[in-house]
């Protein structure tokens, strides 16, 4: 069945151009111009995905965010603000991805995509997965690169195992500390630097240009799906 996506935008030409691509990427759409008709909307059945700008009329749409993700709808936010305050921000209130306007088309259909993927689920989720020349299983708890073992410390697989069950989604500094460290270290990033370059000094073939664990500057890392 074709994914239902609503378009949250008060901005009729933006509006206009999100819907044609996705529209030819074979989705159906909705729309909304206001935080009241995106709520409404959002609440019918068969929606699936919200792309939400923040800078609403009535409300700021990042109130809506959890409002959203309660209705068990993936939410991208698709919006003109780059702050690194304002992504960290939306991805902890449970965004599933951040989108900055100028945007390639292309590159939202992707996210799109990821983000679809990972709302569905499936059994498939626990299988091993390949990135590349990296394969990583959760259940047995193993990584491999070229099929061979890569011997790696207990921080490093729980870290990577954090962006393993989300891949493709940026996951934040505050969360990945909390789930590795704990509610102590929330601010203790280096910790967390120190883990991703072991982890790209391992994984990657050009740890000074990583294309597996990708950073996000001054919100998280995201490990890219194949």
């Amino acid at each position: 069945m074709t994914a239902q996506i609503l378009i949250v935008d008060d901005e009729p030409a933006i509006r206009r151009l999100v819907r044609g691509a996705v529209e030819r990427a074979g989705y159906t759409v909705e729309e909304a111009s206001t935080a009241a008709e995106a709520l409404t909307t959002a609440r019918r059945e068969g929606c699936e995905l919200v792309l939400l700008d923040l800078g609403l009329p009535d409300r700021d749409g990042m109130e809506l965010v959890p409002q959203i993700k309660a209705m068990e709808r993936a939410v991208i936010v698709l919006t003109a603000r780059d702050a690194s305050e304002e992504k960290v921000a939306a991805l902890d209130l449970g965004a599933d991805d951040y989108v900055v306007k100028p945007f390639d088309t292309e590159e939202l259909l992707a996210r799109i995509r990821v983000a679809l993927r990972h709302r569905a689920g499936s059994d498939a989720a626990a299988a091993p997965r390949a990135f590349g020349d990296v394969t990583i299983d959760l259940t047995m708890r193993k990584v491999l690169r070229d099929g061979q073992d890569v011997p790696l410390t207990r921080k490093e697989y729980a870290v990577l195992a954090e962006l393993a069950r989300h891949p493709g989604r940026v996951i934040t500094h505050a969360t990945l500390l909390r789930a590795v460290w704990g509610e102590a270290h929330l601010d203790d990033v280096e910790y967390l630097r120190v883990v991703m370059r072991g982890l790209r000094g391992k994984l990657e073939a050009n740890p000074a240009a990583p294309a597996l664990l990708r950073n996000e500057p001054g919100v998280g890392y995201r490990l890219v799906a194949a």
